[in-house]
């Protein structure tokens, strides 16, 4: 995702992303560099919760304990901004 794409996402304030985290609705979002991504589809994320990890929020700081790369997000489509 480039910066240049970011105009084109719906904001989203993180009060909204919260609501997002599986437990409500079937929406399962997470947010990383500013980009939310929709995670629904991922068994991985089924309930919300990824390993320690919850959706619903802003997981570009626990990336950095993850055994993966920033390169997973690109598997998943982009719904919106973070404000």
């Amino acid at each position: 995702m480039h910066s240049t794409d970011l105009p084109l996402l719906t904001p989203y304030t993180r009060s909204q992303l919260a609501l997002r985290n599986g437990s409500d609705r079937d929406e399962i979002w997470c947010a990383y560099e500013g980009i939310i991504y929709d995670v629904s589809a991922s068994r991985l994320w089924r309930n919300g919760k990824h390993y320690e990890h919850w959706a619903g929020q802003d997981l570009t700081a626990e990336l950095a304990d993850a055994p993966h790369a920033d390169w997973v997000f690109a598997k998943f489509k982009a719904v919106g901004r973070l404000i």
